[in-house]
């Protein structure tokens, strides 16, 4: 199963191992792909709109290309990010906001429709559930139709003092959940967002639209949906 991760930060903590050490049950040493915030994109979003005409025109297309198609390429996205004051790392959120031409009301990419996903978070006392939850969001408004949460305390900040008890719980945890993912279809979106993109398509007939022609290419004005694909 081709895996991409993406990492909330360049150090390699309680989180990151956690993502890794699942990524390694669902994938071989080849077909797993690492990208670390802000490393590998170290930008904030310009807030300039030049995506909204023609994706090459973002000042950092280049970066962006680099994780754009090996994100394509992979059957399996793993995002990974430590609670931050109840919230995604910084470089997260960055990221979140430099691929925001991905959502529903912009250029949705097809390949998104066919994809399973895996949200990562640990902290030390309590938010890793809320930063699950934000990364989820995300996922789903690019029309990622399999998406799971795994969040928990390690009680410590440094993976090499969690105890080994929790660490012994982890460890099962994520072999349940490898096995789920294994198993499991990617499957549609939720109702919700077929009905967001459906609602969408409307707007996208106007030609004024910048990305309506995105749309046209893809057949979706003309009723096709890219999870029918």
């Amino acid at each position: 199963m081709k895996t991409v991760m993406i990492n909330g930060q360049n150090h390699k903590g309680s989180t990151y191992n956690i993502g890794i050490r699942l990524a390694h049950k669902l994938a071989g040493d080849d077909e797993i792909t690492e990208f670390f915030l802000p490393r590998d994109l170290n930008h904030f979003c310009l807030g300039c709109y030049s995506c909204m005409k023609d994706l090459t025109k973002c000042p950092y297309y280049d970066e962006k290309k680099i994780i754009a198609d090996a994100m394509e390429k992979a059957d399996l996205l793993i995002f990974t990010s430590p609670n931050y004051c109840m919230l995604p790392s910084a470089p997260m959120k960055a990221f979140i906001d430099l691929f925001y031409q991905y959502w529903l009301p912009h250029r949705p990419q097809a390949n998104m429709f066919r994809k399973k996903a895996v949200v990562i978070s640990t902290t030390a006392d309590m938010g890793a559930g809320k930063v699950c939850t934000q990364l989820k969001r995300t996922l789903a408004y690019w029309g990622v139709p399999y998406i799971k949460k795994y969040a928990i305390s390690v009680q410590s900040s440094s993976w090499n003092d969690v105890s080994q008890k929790k660490k012994d719980k982890i460890e099962k945890g994520i072999t349940r959940l490898a096995e789920k993912i294994k198993n499991a279809k990617a499957g549609k979106p939720s109702p919700y967002i077929r009905f967001m993109f459906n609602m969408m398509s409307l707007s996208k007939k106007n030609p004024d639209d910048p990305e309506s022609e995105h749309w046209k290419k893809q057949g979706w004005l003309d009723g096709k949906r890219p999870w029918k694909d």
